[in-house]
């Protein structure tokens, strides 16, 4: 039983920074990885879908409707931000990073103006289960779960669906696209609020574990981005694989050594990929398979 109990521990300390991981680099992974835009303001859309999803809790709908509103919200936002900026920064990357930035300092300042320091949270549903002498959240089963679904779904609607061939050819190819009748403004329009909404979805199933904010994203912008580096470019082949290793990196170093060694080991981990991988692991994984 005691052994059980350990290796329970080590995968449940695993999946939970896999999951971590996954959710909060997803929505970034679609716009950096795939759109080429460096969005500084990421975190603030995680804070608009946690921040949405607690008022919506509050008002009375179950969680799940709650969660789904805080990522729709954030969508939309996302959408009016790059028909308003970001649409005319593409294939300026340095301004695209000065205007996100800008728009991430104009949020958190914003929310903190009219919302105030904190906002009421939610609380952590379904409790917890017992694995020996330990408690551990039911909840963060869910969001092991919903990361999972979350990269099976993602695989889904790039490859498997009308939109995500357009979109991809959108991204790849933007002039043959154009060439064949493709709306390349409204492609990009929804890829960027696709990743918003995905950045909201974060923020809002992370929502009942944390302590609402407005500098709640700078929880995930770390993260996220070492993810989205180690990865690389193409989400669906580095996502996962990077996500896992670092998972283990951090899982490792957070039960020995503490939270702090845990973040050290991750930006440890980046900056050797950075060195020896610079295309990330899906360009190493593509090479691999020629």
């Amino acid at each position: 039983m005691e052994l059980f109990a350990t290796i329970f521990a080590m995968t449940y300390q695993f999946g939970d920074a896999f999951a971590f991981l996954v959710i909060s680099c997803a929505g970034l992974a679609v716009i950096f990885g795939m759109m080429g835009i460096i969005n500084l303001a990421h975190g603030e859309f995680i804070m608009c879908g946690a921040y949405v999803t607690a008022a919506s809790a509050r008002a009375g709908l179950p969680l799940p409707l709650a969660i789904l509103c805080g990522a729709l919200v954030a969508g939309i936002v996302g959408m009016a931000i790059e028909r308003t900026v970001v649409r005319h920064l593409y294939h300026r990357p340095l301004d695209s990073i000065i205007a996100t930035w800008g728009i991430s300092l104009i949020a958190t300042q914003g929310v903190l103006i009219v919302l105030g320091s904190t906002m009421q949270g939610i609380g952590t549903p379904l409790g917890s289960i017992t694995v020996g002498d330990r408690s551990y959240s039911a909840y963060r089963l869910v969001l092991m779960a919903a990361a999972i679904g979350l990269l099976v779904g993602l695989y889904l609607l790039f490859y498997h669906t009308r939109f995500g061939v357009i979109a991809r050819a959108t991204i790849q190819r933007p002039q043959m696209a154009r060439a064949l009748g493709v709306d390349t403004r409204r492609i990009y329009g929804l890829t960027f609020g696709l990743g918003a909404a995905l950045a909201g979805l974060a923020g809002g199933l992370y929502a009942p574990t944390m302590t609402m904010v407005p500098t709640m994203g700078s929880t995930f912008i770390v993260e996220s981005f070492v993810t989205v580096v180690v990865g690389g470019a193409d989400i669906f082949v580095g996502a996962a694989p990077a996500a896992a290793i670092l998972a283990v990196i951090k899982a490792s170093l957070t039960a020995w050594y503490g939270q702090l060694f845990g973040q050290i080991g991750l930006l440890v981990a980046v900056i050797i990929v950075i060195r020896v991988l610079p295309g990330g692991l899906s360009a190493w994984l593509k090479r691999s398979k020629q």
